[in-house]
């Protein structure tokens, strides 16, 4: 049974006042509702066509909701079936009395795009698409939309689009702009075949037998994760470094790299299956009501009941303001950065969430999203893992099977665990949380029973991504919820000398060099003094014994128990110098060498993936580009780590070599000016392998948003006061 959509009450309709729009476009509506029914051939059998170019005309005339479906190309995995989903959702819209569109923005492959020039491209993407949609929703006058959400930039870059578009209808007082989220399917991850499980095994062998312990466990740690993408990039730093090592041959290397890729992917696509910013963004636009239940965890492309229940679910939506777009992220923006913290999500969305506030109009930063993250501790309720069948086709698999409800079930343990959670907050099933809610069947977390990733009773009390500050910088972020605990413990209140790098790719360069660590010693590159005031701090109880050791014999010591520690510093790629490429690659380098893993941070002005685990800290602003105190770092200097505080404070060392921790920064930067300079005049000659077009400049830095100055300027509203909530009479 279909429902009725109102037609839209506005003062303007170009398609009745003006006559080009009603010549133009009838053919491409009835083109698409033609290619719906022959893609649905089978489902569609004896459906007669009733959309003739008159109907067509008469609905545009008299200002029948004209529902844009939003897809993305299908030369990103996410969007492989959309044509699929187009077709269930254009035949449904008509069905229901309204026009369907249909238009697909460029969708830029974070994973595909990894240490190559196209991360200069990725975060500037988010910003071009939300550009893109507002340009085509303004120009052809959509009401509406249907979004097939995929992956990386593009769900936060269409919501920032559409919660603009909301805000700027209002302004006009035309009718608000409503929308629905549908995300694509969870993608399964790969399997390795048993054959190149066996082989890679033996190479494992072959390694422990010539003495190469290191490689040998850095490789059977691989081998233990699902096969996705991301864990490629794992397999080529160890594969490179057996290369090195002459355990294996590079035709050898070539050939596990082409079995593993091949291995990967599922034919059907989707979102990958690890907690990345695809899924991230998932549980995130989920979290802020924009997604419907029947659509938000799936394991295969949707069908088209499921299609028909989010469609359907926008007539009570239409002309009401309480259902636009930027209302409804605002009225649920505290219930998403909780479901963001609480499913240990990827620090990307720190900056998208921000952007998407200042699109909608709303005064929103960094310091916002901190102080709404620590008004009260939010639990860890999420109990992924990539190694014990707990990825997100697992969930998926959960929910599909009808024992939990995705994020309505953490929404529900959320409240359960003393988290307070907006239940009157609308969502695009045209009702509040609470009456979802209401609905108790197969909510609760213990409705799974074997290896539950929403659980009843947290892992730790804390969880999400934390904002840091120092006196080098103003903000950071670090993803508390990618550390385990030990990792949080060896990281705090310890002393770490910096390795500085200014662009990635020499950073990945040498972490892949396995003779790293050795070179840095060879060369003496950290003070000794500084490294025997380190051993204090960071391992008093070792001091006596090993504070007689030559410089050799303390560093290699200092690195076998973990008491060096190193922050590899990798400067100048924040978003006007660089784009802000992700730091994914080289702090898998680092998490894929296990030396390196138990004494290495990454600090950075660029940003992570989703996918990102250890100590990384990223978003450092200001960046290097504009002076920022990370610009005046060099190899040798020493910070104070203090994660669990937020703070990275940088040592005076002269101090720190008498005992002594002195935070004193200014006298150094005073003293490298001329470095300074010197790093500018090279960052604004690399910035010349970015197109110029495509540059971030006349943006507002990470902690608030990386968007245009223009749209900053006009977030003028108070997102505590300036939202509107349903009254029960528009609910009943």
């Amino acid at each position: 049974m279909t429902v009725k959509y109102p037609n839209i009450e506005n003062k303007v309709n170009p398609y009745r006042d003006n006559v080009q729009g009603k010549a133009n476009e009838p053919i491409c509506v009835a083109g698409l509702l033609d290619r719906s029914k022959q893609i649905l051939s089978t489902e569609m059998k004896g459906v007669k066509p009733d959309w003739t170019l008159e109907e067509i005309y008469d609905r545009l005339h008299n200002n029948a909701p004209r529902i844009a479906i939003i897809g993305g190309s299908p030369d990103h995995p996410a969007h492989i079936m959309d044509f699929q989903t187009i077709a269930r959702a254009a035949i449904r819209i008509w069905q229901n009395g309204g026009v369907p569109f249909q238009f697909s923005t460029p969708v830029m492959c974070d994973g595909t795009a990894q240490s190559n020039q196209g991360m200069s491209y990725s975060l500037q993407s988010r910003n071009a698409v939300a550009q893109m949609v507002v340009n085509q929703m303004e120009a052809h006058s959509y009401h509406g939309a249907f979004v097939i959400q995929g992956c990386d930039k593009q769900p936060l870059g269409v919501v920032s689009a559409l919660a603009h578009l909301d805000r700027i209808r209002r302004h006009r007082n035309e009718a608000p702009f409503i929308a629905t989220f549908a995300p694509a399917h969870v993608l399964k991850g790969g399997t390795i075949p048993d054959y190149l499980f066996a082989e890679l095994e033996e190479v494992a062998v072959k390694a422990e037998a010539s003495g190469a312990e290191d490689i040998a466990y850095d490789l059977r740690d691989a081998l233990a994760y699902i096969l996705q993408c991301s864990s490629n990039t794992a397999f080529q730093g160890v594969l490179e470094r057996a290369r090195e090592r002459g355990i294996i041959s590079k035709e050898q290397h070539e050939d596990y790299e082409k079995r593993l890729a091949v291995a990967t992917c599922d034919g059907q696509g989707g979102v990958c299956a690890f907690n990345g910013t695809g899924n991230s963004s998932r549980h995130l636009v989920a979290g802020m009501g924009l997604v419907h239940p029947a659509l938000e965890l799936l394991t295969a492309p949707p069908t088209q009941f499921e299609v028909n229940q989010a469609v359907d679910s926008l007539a009570p939506m239409i002309n009401n303001p309480v259902f636009g777009v930027a209302n409804i992220m605002a009225a649920n923006i505290k219930n998403a950065i909780r479901i963001h913290s609480a499913s240990g999500g990827s620090t990307n969305l720190m900056m998208h969430i921000v952007a998407g506030m200042l699109y909608g109009g709303y005064k929103f930063d960094l310091w916002d999203y901190d102080q709404i993250h620590h008004e009260i501790p939010i639990p860890d309720l999420f109990n992924y893992s990539l190694t014990e069948g707990r990825d997100i086709f697992a969930l998926a698999m959960q929910c599909c099977s009808g024992q939990i409800k995705g994020m309505e079930t953490l929404f529900y343990e959320l409240i359960q665990n003393g988290v307070p959670m907006n239940l009157d907050a609308p969502t695009v099933t045209g009702s509040t949380w609470a009456e979802r809610l209401s609905e108790k069947h197969k909510l609760y977390a213990l409705g799974v029973k074997e290896n539950p990733i929403i659980l009843s009773k947290p892992r730790r009390l804390f969880s999400g991504v934390d904002v840091i500050k120092g006196n080098f910088f103003e903000s950071a972020v670090v993803k508390i919820s990618g550390m385990t605990t030990d990792q949080l413990d060896t990281f705090d209140k310890k002393a770490s000398f910096v390795l500085f790098y200014d662009n990635e790719e020499t950073a990945n360069e040498s972490l892949l060099d396995e003779n790293l660590l050795d070179k840095i010693k060879k060369n003496k590159q950290f003070n000794y003094d500084s490294m025997l005031a380190m051993l204090k701090q960071n391992a008093l109880e070792k001091y006596d014994q090993y504070k007689a050791l030559e410089y050799d014999q303390l560093f290699e010591k200092m690195v076998e128990e973990g008491t060096l520690k190193i922050s590899i510093v990798v400067s100048g790629q924040g978003p006007e110098a660089f784009g802000m490429p992700e730091m994914f690659t080289p702090m898998q380098h680092i998490n894929a060498n296990r030396k390196l893993k138990r004494i290495a941070t990454l600090i950075s002005d660029g940003r992570y993936s989703g996918v990102t685990y250890g100590a990384a800290i990223g978003h450092m602003t200001p960046e290097a580009k504009n002076g920022g105190g990370i610009l005046y770092l060099q190899t040798g200097d020493v910070l104070y780590l203090e994660l669990r505080s937020k703070k990275i404070e940088f040592l005076d060392e002269t101090e720190f070599q008498n005992g002594r921790l002195s935070f004193n920064f200014e006298d150094t930067k005073n003293a490298r000016q001329a470095l300074g300079e010197q790093r500018l005049l090279n960052i604004r000659e690399r910035q010349r392998l970015v197109a110029a077009s495509n540059r971030m400049a006349g943006h507002t830095d990470a902690a608030n948003g990386v968007v245009p100055y223009a749209v900053a300027e006009d977030a003028v509203f108070d997102y505590k006061n300036d939202v509107l909530f349903p009254v029960k009479e528009e609910l009943a």
